[in-house]
């Protein structure tokens, strides 16, 4: 860790054991343990739960559970998070973490597509956290905005929030033609900033945060 960084975490709230712990199982354990969003993403994405007051929250990939855990800290006794994750695999994983936290009964863990899943919930969302898959992220804006067809799963004053939208630099190099993840990320960072019923910021934290609030 850095100087920065460690002072970072240094002065900032400290993690709370349970989110130490899953961090920690998740690196030994799990392939790709990088996609997990750590100790200041985690406390950010808490923040903001509790910031915009949010009472209904929807989660596009779940990976092992942090970033549920961490939003589902800041939410009222009366909020609803609702997760989906494609893998099955990590369903078991991110259970044991959920019912071990004075949180987890907050949280709702689909497994299986956002596309499929999100509508059929009934809801419409104050605060969204995409981190799904990246080929899918245009189609996760479309689904929560609405396209005329379809309801928004969104109203005006809630807010989006996408990660990795810097894709490790990718965005601003050359992208092979093969490369769907950065062509999906493009297609997605523009649909939002041109898209006149939102505004929005990207944040440089750790691979980059898209913020949007709807109009």
């Amino acid at each position: 860790m850095d100087p920065i960084e460690e002072y970072i975490h240094r002065m900032s709230d400290a993690e709370e054991p349970l989110l130490h712990e899953l961090d920690r199982r998740t690196n030994l354990r799990v392939v790709q343990p990088r996609m997990i969003s750590g100790h200041i993403q985690g406390k950010l994405l808490e923040m903001l739960v509790r910031m915009t007051g949010a009472r209904r929250v929807l989660e596009i990939g779940t990976f092992t559970g942090y970033s549920a855990l961490a939003m589902a800290a800041g939410l009222g006794d009366d909020g609803v998070l609702h997760t989906i994750e494609v893998d099955d695999e990590l369903e078991s994983f991110a259970r044991s973490f959920f019912d071990r936290s004075p949180h987890g009964s907050k949280i709702r863990l689909h497994i299986g597509s956002a596309l499929d899943i999100a509508p059929q919930l009934g809801e419409c969302f104050d605060l969204v956290f995409i981190d799904g898959d990246k080929r899918e992220y245009p189609a996760y804006y479309r689904m929560l905005m609405g396209d005329g067809a379809t309801p928004a799963l969104v109203r005006p004053g809630s807010v989006l929030i996408a990660d990795n939208i810097l894709w490790s630099g990718k965005v601003v190099q050359p992208v092979a033609h093969n490369d769907r993840h950065t062509q999906a990320l493009l297609e997605f960072n523009r649909m939002v900033v041109e898209d006149p019923r939102t505004e929005n910021v990207i944040v440089p934290l750790r691979d980059g945060l898209n913020l949007i609030r709807v109009k």
